[in-house]
């Protein structure tokens, strides 16, 4: 049903009660009152848990990746990957950091389709299937953790498929977008992305604690020893299994289609989501194929290495919107031809930047932090990790208060000098610790900082994305913060990608000095054309 026919349908004449709702006017104040808010409230609320799980899947290799090390340090014939090579320590370290970021490529890769993906398949249909495809990885990863010669080729095929909790997010918030008016819109897309983001620290909470005891019987498998005692590996994976289950067959039956989404056809909706998804998955595969393989002499260079890994992010968005644009339904390319639109303005690129540096920063030290705190300190992260996406999740609302009341430009200027600030402070407490025979010793001061950088991650993200709405006329603020959201979640590659190659070279420290002169050039580009007096674009 088109939007025309959904204005001119009575009160009288429609007909909720299914799962495709026949009219919806939000902006409409009796309806909203008398029906709209119920309905609006039942489908954010199975939509939250739901978003949290994808979450907790995308980043769950930031607690696999460490657990899998201490397995391997206590019985080395435990995951030597040997079709990897003959691996030093250094080299078996930086290698797992592959996995969270293959995952952080193909999540990001898969918010690109996202972003057309609820008005082309509806709402219930892409919760419920995107929720239902992450069961598939989840006990995947369970069965083939029992086997301690398992290749690292399998885990990174199984990382990919993660990257669909990654994706996730473009749908969940365009979906709930359209149920809600625009007066509320700011704190029902506030739950659905705060709580959301939550799931990477209920994840971080959560893992540790049930890989402690033998969950699911013999399909736990047996306990592997670490320094600290017996884990069951595969439950980290397996607990998932029985909750993303029991939540796509809420989102199925209890969630809705709106009528402006015309896809009252289930079976072809059906068929519409699996080929917006195979699109991220083609992309996605062939560019973590890239990553893998040895590129030769050439790139062998840490410089080089990094280089690398922005032609895979160019490659992997080059690859989803060329398939977009020519392998897909008319309706699909209008509203990508649409979106084309916002590559012609000089600040969708400038937002897309200073995005990167807040979002993508939090998802990539999300990933990575466990493992950082590990190589650097040689402590168990359990008890830590989890704190780092916690305040950095509960900042994100407090980000957007505080825009409204001096300004997104004004807030994200002093955000980010306090992110200069607290990275660089970050590594120079990791040179301290390297060079310490007590590295152990300067973790209080590194978890203070730490924490202190992701507030400002979170702060930041509330900010930059109060500016847009600002900056943007109103038909290209939507696409402009789609496109900043896909982007800056390459962070969630990049990050754990940079780690890895200072890990082989002994010098984590340099990466956070290198995201600090990164920072340093955000700070300029807001002051220049947002903060300052008399600026471009003052927001």
């Amino acid at each position: 049903m088109t939007e025309e026919n959904n204005k001119s349908i009575t009160p009288e004449k429609y007909d909720n009660s299914g799962n495709h709702l026949e009219y919806w006017d939000t902006e409409n104040d009796q309806f909203w009152v008398s029906e709209g808010k119920n309905i609006a409230n039942r489908n954010l609320w199975i939509s939250i848990p739901n978003l949290l799980f994808a979450f907790s899947i995308w980043i769950i290799w930031s607690i696999i990746i460490v657990k899998i090390e201490t397995i391997h340090i206590a019985n080395p014939d435990v995951y030597q990957f040997k079709d990897m090579g003959d691996l030093s320590a250094s080299e078996y370290s930086a290698l797992l950091y592959t996995l969270p970021a293959v995952a952080g490529l193909a999540g990001a890769t898969l918010r690109v389709p996202n972003s057309f993906m609820i008005s082309n398949v509806g709402g219930r249909i892409t919760i419920a299937l995107t929720t239902l495809l992450l069961f598939i990885p989840m006990l995947a990863l369970g069965i083939l953790l029992k086997n301690p010669d398992v290749p690292f080729t399998s885990l990174v095929i199984i990382a990919v498929i993660t990257g669909v909790g990654g994706g996730a997010f473009s749908s969940s918030m365009s979906n709930i977008s359209f149920f809600y008016p625009k007066k509320v819109q700011g704190t029902s897309l506030g739950l659905n992305a705060g709580l959301g983001n939550l799931g990477v620290s209920v994840m971080q909470l959560l893992v540790p604690l049930v890989m402690t005891i033998k969950l699911f019987g013999a399909l736990s498998g047996d306990a592997y020893s670490t320094k600290s005692g017996t884990i069951y590996i595969s439950n980290g994976a397996l607990v998932w299994v029985p909750l993303l289950a029991i939540f796509s067959l809420a989102a199925w039956f209890r969630m809705n289609s709106l009528p402006q989404h015309d896809v009252s056809n289930t079976k072809k909706s059906v068929l519409k989501f699996t080929w917006l998804e195979s699109i991220g998955f083609i992309a996605a595969g062939f560019s973590a194929v890239l990553l893998i393989i040895d590129w030769g002499e050439a790139f062998k260079s840490p410089g080089l290495k990094i280089l690398r890994l922005l032609i895979l992010v160019v490659i992997a968005v080059l690859i989803t919107l060329a398939l977009m644009k020519y392998a897909t339904p008319t309706d699909v390319k209008d509203n990508l031809n649409n979106q084309f639109k916002i590559f012609n303005n000089k600040h969708n690129w400038i937002m897309t930047y200073l995005y990167i540096m807040t979002f993508g920063s939090f998802i990539g030290f999300s990933a990575s932090f466990p493992k950082l705190i590990f190589d650097s300190f040689g402590l168990d992260p359990s008890s830590y990790a989890w704190l780092g996406a916690f305040v950095g999740s509960i900042a994100r609302p407090i980000g957007g208060k505080m825009s409204d009341k001096w300004g997104g430009a004004k807030v994200t200027q002093w955000d980010t000098v306090v992110m200069i600030l607290s990275t660089v402070g970050v590594g120079w407490i990791l040179i301290l610790a390297k060079n310490s025979s007590n590295p152990e010793t300067y973790f209080p001061v590194f978890l203070i900082l730490f924490l202190l950088l992701f507030i400002t991650t979170g702060i930041g993200n509330g900010s930059t994305y109060r500016m847009v709405p600002i900056i943007f006329e109103k038909e290209q603020a939507g696409p402009v913060l789609g496109w900043i959201a896909a982007i800056a979640a390459y962070g969630a590659f990049i990050i754990p990608s940079i780690f890895a190659i200072t890990r082989t070279q002994g010098v984590p420290e340099v990466a956070m000095f290198g995201f600090a002169v990164y920072y340093f050039t955000c700070l300029v580009l807001n002051w220049w054309y947002y903060a300052r007096k008399n600026a471009e674009m003052p927001c």
